[in-house]
């Protein structure tokens, strides 16, 4: 239930640009986007923030962007911290964990072995795997899942992701991940319903094409992965290996939480790579969303052939899952897009299926909801159609009294609320542990939040009493008020 809020943390970090070494050939526009940055709403004649006030604003340490042009990268740039208390700036060539965005190119790896014959995408999973096999219960009513299944999320199976584990803890093995042994810590994949039925996204899922593809190559997936994949594409800073020992210590970004500590041990480790274990950075990734656009108008085969990725970028049994991607359709415009988080990482990247255009952005925090604002700004500033998503809402003007009805307690569930208070005729709003937010008045009764994607509208009983409130957040969330 946090998570349906932003956390707004107001404190201090130094916003560095020295040392970060933008790859640019349009500083003009670099300076743009930095100045351009909104949320999900915005009021008429609003002033849009800067990077630096949002990278303070969100105690955000560090972060690198790509933004792809006309099929060509127009520039890279890093800011702030990779490792704050070793004082290493993060420059276009710091790896972030690309977290789920590792999903994507999982399934290139995954589609090789499809396009080289040596994979069935429609068999049954366990025609494959030889160390392991998935054991069908009644709750698959009989039905074999397929490796497309698991690319596309539609297999029915459990363990939504992973939380990684600290250095010096004891990595499982990916048989005794799928199986939940010790010393795992996430649950055994197994059967939810039938597959085929619908869309659960399932990290558990995407690493049993892990194993899939180690059973079929008989080599180490990092390696299998660089070799053919990563290395075709020209990524050769990125890594599956985990932990990567192969990388220098200052390659590499440490994790922070939202509130800008760093992770116990700098960041955790995902033996789990095809789901989340791929290290890379924005000007990497760039490579692989323009190989993807060529390859998909028959321009470039460095990896999948132009047939191979028109059925990566295929919906499979949902409107929008693909095989590692999801391809959505803005405005007329379509992108194929993946987005990523782990503990103390957050990343998305978008790339048009035609015109050439892309961004990459990745951040060293839990909170990750400056990517969505620096993605209005590159939207806005190169055009890039049905990507520019902040909503102008108008305000209007409710009575101090009726502001002050609307003070008060309200309970989402049990140990988590929101309290409103007033401040002359402004409203503000904070959820347990979090800082406050203010609230912004569309309507007499409905108010919406300017950092967030979210609305919180008051309702009154039948004596006049203010009773309960609902957010509006990825659905509705009833709130009574208990004070």
């Amino acid at each position: 239930m946090k998570n349906l809020f932003v956390q707004i943390i107001l404190c201090f970090v130094l916003f560095i640009s020295l040392g970060s070494r933008a790859q640019t050939i349009d500083s003009a526009k670099i300076k743009e986007v930095e100045n351009s940055l909104e949320g999900p709403s915005h009021t008429e004649g609003q002033k849009p923030w800067t990077l630096a006030e949002r990278m303070q604003f969100y105690h955000i340490n560090g972060l690198s962007i790509a933004v792809i042009s006309n099929y060509k990268l127009a520039w890279a740039k890093g800011y702030g911290w990779a490792n704050d208390s070793l004082k290493i700036p993060v420059s276009t060539q710091t790896l972030f964990q690309a977290a789920s965005i590792s999903k994507s190119l999982n399934a290139m790896g995954v589609l090789k072995l499809v396009q080289d014959k040596k994979l069935d995408l429609y068999a049954d999973i366990n025609t494959y795997l030889n160390n392991w096999k998935f054991p069908y219960d009644s709750l698959s009513k009989g039905k074999k899942i397929n490796t497309a299944n698991l690319l596309s999320h539609t297999g029915g199976l459990t363990v939504h992701g992973f939380e990684g584990y600290e250095p010096g803890s004891s990595l499982p093995t990916i048989q005794q991940v799928l199986d939940g042994k010790k010393p795992v810590n996430s649950a055994p994949v197994r059967s939810m319903y039938e597959p085929g039925l619908k869309f659960e996204y399932s990290g558990g899922g995407v690493t049993i094409s892990q194993q899939i593809v180690t059973d079929i190559t008989h080599q180490p997936y990092d390696k299998y992965m660089y070799d053919n994949v990563l290395k075709p594409l020209g990524m050769t800073s990125s890594t599956y290996q985990q932990p990567p020992v192969a990388k220098a210590q200052n390659q590499l970004s440490a994790a922070y939480r939202a509130d800008g500590k760093q992770l116990k041990g700098k960041f955790n480790a995902y033996p789990e790579q095809a789901a989340a274990g791929l290290w890379t950075n924005p000007t990497d990734l760039s490579k692989y969303i323009i190989e993807t656009q060529l390859a998909n108008e028959g321009r470039s085969a460095k990896v999948l052939n132009q047939q191979t990725t028109k059925l990566r970028l295929t919906p499979y049994m949902d409107k929008v899952a693909a095989l590692g991607v999801f391809v959505i359709d803005l405005d007329g415009t379509k992108y194929f897009s993946h987005s990523g988080a782990n503990e103390g990482f957050r990343a998305d990247y978008v790339g048009s299926l035609e015109g050439g255009n892309g961004l990459v952005i990745m951040v060293n925090s839990d909170n990750g909801q400056i990517i969505g604002e620096i993605e209005n700004a590159i939207a806005r500033v190169y055009g890039f159609k049905g990507l520019y998503r902040s909503k102008v809402l108008a305000t209007t003007t409710v009575a101090d009294n009726v502001l002050q009805s609307y003070c008060g307690e309200y309970e989402l569930v049990p140990g988590f609320s929101i309290t409103v208070t007033r401040e002359g005729s402004h409203l503000y709003g904070q959820a347990t542990g979090q800082d406050r937010f203010e609230l912004f008045p569309e309507s007499q009764t409905k108010f919406f939040l300017k950092v967030a994607d979210a609305k919180m509208e008051f309702f009154k009983d039948e004596k006049g009493q203010v009773v309960k409130a609902i957010l509006y957040q990825n659905g509705e969330h009833e709130a009574k008020k208990v004070k």
